[in-house]
């Protein structure tokens, strides 16, 4: 059931919406005119308004304008009188979400009230996703190490600067290309991660740059690569250490000419992508071991960011702990639990050879085995 606004001078038409939209289970809330319209969605929630366009006083423009200044986030759907078409499609230009003329078709009002709260619905759940997204994506901590992070994020991401993060397993280096992605100029454009260990050394090239159609036996269809599906936005490189020396050579041509060629094709086809890469090697060593390209090196490595240990930053552990918590009660829809200071004490004192990672799987293990409090006896026994 949705609440509704209906805002209209005639008395008529206004009891026609009114029974028509209680019928389909809604419940409706009316204003005779613009003045009482705007003091109703401003002190209460609506899920859609409807307004009539030519109304004394304040007509449907005025309130439009003042809804949209008082950010007022619900959609409006005008009602317009035949020969107020144009004003119709100034009010759409500024805002509004549909119009409707009169007289009102029932058809046409229920597919344009459906269509506005279903938008309502999917405007909820993606602010909902973004929220639980950036909860993901967050550098939790205080430390000397975490700060010289962040602070070379704050000056790097508004750049298009390629960034070669390293640290070992777990430290966080998706979660520092995430944050470098969502703080740059590409934020609204594709984020593409690629985990360059994952993909067997036979595949890579085509998952890179993608392949043509009847370019080796699997290919039975033609495939976009992800440097093509991050055009004009970001790529993330991650294990880039373990790529091969063939796939590197193609993407340092990437890197110096902005342009690909998908396998089995001859084609070039220009790409616009930042590309940020993380590895937990040493690439130094692996260029004298033969295993990795000099050049790309120096290509990837503009602006490098080393992300701290567990081990180099155990004061963060504290806040980390909390976060975690707070995190994985509400994904398991688990009451909040604490955990005593000597059990935080206790987890301070521990190796964590598995960095972050490890620490969020302990935290998880005791919060689903322990009670509301979690103790040292917790941690001996489930740790």
């Amino acid at each position: 059931m949705a609440k509704i606004l209906v805002i209209d001078d005639e008395r008529s038409i206004r009891n026609t919406l009114k029974d028509i939209l209680e019928f389909e289970k809604h419940q409706v809330t009316l204003a005779e005119n613009g003045k009482l319209g705007l003091e109703a969605a401003q002190n209460n929630v609506f899920d859609l308004i409807f307004s009539d366009i030519k109304m004394p006083e304040m007509d449907g423009i005025e309130l439009l304008t003042q809804l949209n200044e008082k950010e007022v986030d619900v959609p409006i759907i005008m009602i317009s009188g035949h020969g107020n078409i144009e004003t119709a499609v100034e009010c759409i230009k500024k805002g509004a979400f549909d119009f409707i003329e009169k007289p009102i078709d029932l058809n046409r009002l229920l597919v344009t009230v459906r269509n506005a709260l279903e938008k309502n619905t999917l405007v909820a759940e993606s602010k909902t996703l973004k929220k639980k997204v950036a909860k993901r994506h967050q550098m939790i901590g205080t430390s000397a190490g975490i700060e010289k992070v962040r602070m070379m994020i704050e000056r790097v991401a508004p750049t298009d600067a390629r960034v070669l993060i390293t640290g070992d397993n777990g430290t966080g280096k998706e979660v520092v290309a995430r944050m470098l992605f969502e703080q740059s100029n590409r934020s609204e454009a594709p984020y593409v991660e690629v985990n360059c260990a994952a993909i067997p050394s036979e595949l890579i090239e085509s998952e890179l740059f993608g392949h043509e159609k009847g370019s080796f036996t699997s290919a039975i269809k033609q495939r976009i690569g992800k440097f093509e599906q991050a055009d004009g936005g970001t790529i993330f490189l991650d294990e880039i250490g373990d790529m091969s020396l063939s796939a590197q050579t193609k993407v340092l041509r990437v890197l110096q000419e902005n342009e690909l060629t998908r396998v089995g094709s001859d084609k070039s086809i220009k790409v616009n992508v930042r590309v940020l890469a993380a590895t937990n090697k040493n690439l130094k060593k692996e260029i004298e071991n033969g295993n990795f390209r000099e050049d790309l090196f120096h290509r990837l490595n503009v602006i490098p960011i080393h992300v701290p240990t567990l081990e180099e930053r155990k004061e963060d552990i504290p806040m980390l702990v909390t976060h975690f918590t707070e995190l994985i009660c509400t994904e398991q829809g688990i009451q909040p639990k604490n955990f005593e200071e000597a059990a935080i004490e206790s987890l301070k004192n521990r190796p964590w050879p598995g960095n972050i990672r490890e620490l969020r799987n302990m935290v998880e293990r005791l919060i689903i085995l322990g009670d509301a409090s979690i103790t040292v006896d917790d941690i001996e026994q489930f740790g």
